[in-house]
Parts: C-alpha cells; sequence; structure tokens
C-alpha cells in the first residue's frame, strides 16, 4: 500500500544515504580484519555521545564527538594514532549509497520536497552531499547544529515541519537507525526503516509504517 499526501521526504544522513563503515573500510588492509569491529565502536560511541551530550545540556557540534568516538574507539581497538587523521578524513567523504542518486531523481519528478535531517553539522554534510554529486537533489539540509540539540529531541524533527509549513503527517521520514524512526514516529512522522542489514527494530512502543531493504524501494511507496 502506497503512502498517501507526502510533501517532503526527510532523510537521515549516516547509515541511510551514506555508509558508515565506508571510512574504516578504505583502510581495512592497514587496521586490519577488525576493522569493520573498530569501525561499529566508533559509531556506537558517537551515538552514544549525542545521547548523553543532549541529556546533560553539554552541546558540542558533531565533528567534535566524531573526534572524541574515534579517539575511543582507536585506543579500545589499539589502532595506530598514526591513522586517526586519515579515518577523519575519509569520514567527510563517505561513500553514498548506489541507489541515493535515482532515488532523489524519482522523489523530484513526483514533486515531492528532500531534505536531509541529521545530526551532522553543516560543514560535514555540505561534504558529504558534494563529494556524492546529490547536493543539487536536495531541497535543504537541516543539521541540529541550528537549535544545539540531537535527535532523538522532538525538537529536531520539528525543523522539518517548521521549514516546509506542513503537519507531521505530511512528511515521510527515513532512515536507518531504529531509534531514529521512532523518534520521528513518536512526532507524528510517517517513517520507513531503512533496513539494510535485516536487524532487530527496538523495542519502544512503535513501529515504522513502512519497512524498505534500500532506498531503491521507496518508489513502490509513492
Amino acid at each position: 500500500m502506497k503512502i498517501e499526501n507526502i510533501k517532503v521526504c526527510a532523510f537521515d544522513a549516516y547509515g541511510t544515504c551514506f555508509d558508515i563503515n565506508s571510512a574504516a573500510q578504505k583502510l581495512s588492509s592497514e587496521i586490519g580484519e577488525d576493522w569493520l569491529s573498530f569501525s561499529s565502536t566508533w559509531r556506537t560511541v558517537q551515538l552514544e555521545y549525542t545521547w548523553l551530550r543532549s541529556l546533560m545540556k553539554k552541546y558540542v557540534d558533531f565533528w567534535k564527538i566524531t573526534e572524541d568516538s574515534l579517539d575511543f574507539a582507536m585506543n579500545v581497538h589499539k589502532i595506530d594514532i598514526k591513522f586517526k587523521n586519515q579515518l577523519l578524513n575519509l569520514y567527510k567523504k563517505l561513500n553514498a549509497y548506489p541507489e541515493l542518486s535515482n532515488c532523489l531523481k524519482y522523489l523530484r519528478d513526483k514533486k515531492i520536497k528532500t531534505c536531509i535531517l541529521s545530526n551532522g553539522s553543516p560543514a560535514l554534510l555540505n561534504q558529504l552531499v558534494d563529494h556524492a554529486k546529490v547536493k543539487n537533489l536536495f531541497d535543504d539540509i537541516l543539521s541540529v547544529d541550528e537549535i544545539k540539540v540531537y535527535k532523538p529531541d522532538p525538537k529536531v524533527y520539528e525543523m522539518v515541519t517548521k521549514r516546509y509549513k506542513c503537519i507531521p503527517d505530511e512528511v515521510c521520514f527515513m532512515s536507518s537507525n531504529t531509534w531514529d524512526v521512532v523518534g520521528g514516529g513518536v512526532y507524528g512522522f510517517n517513517t520507513c526503516w531503512v533496513d539494510r542489514f535485516e536487524k532487530e527494530f527496538d523495542k519502544l512502543d512503535y513501529q515504522p509504517n513502512k519497512i524498505i531493504k534500500d532506498l531503491s524501494e521507496l518508489s513502490k511507496l509513492f
């Protein structure tokens, strides 16, 4: 069944549009066979730091959190510090998932507005979309840096409805992060979980409206 009356498709960036493991993967020969576990630690701690800082009301931008969580992960996995700058530079150029561009073109043809809604800092997000050559396919790039609090605070999701002067039910929100899907859904968005790796959905008294394997399946929903 298709989703009706959608005016805006809002996309999470990390893990949804861009492959969060691609930075470590590109250095896998130097890091070693533990590169994916290291990358997972980096991502997990990165998210934990966003939640903790929001709870403590001690906001710093996402790049600072990315550096701090990288330091933690490198210590845990005993990765040589000489690779730090390389990993950070690669994080600015994460691989876009291959179906992203065609997905955005499809939505543009359907006259549906598109935006990124991300924890990422504006400069970092602009580097990502420039590197992926998709900047012109997004109508807006919305960063939590504007309001100084991280997802899943409801004020983050409210950025979309304020920008487009719409109600939550007119937004379809895509994320690969289950907790982010819950956050958007609790706010009132139609939600679509991008389940690339057949994970278990969180037990938070909410289920997504739709589940897709990757963004190419969005064409079935509109």
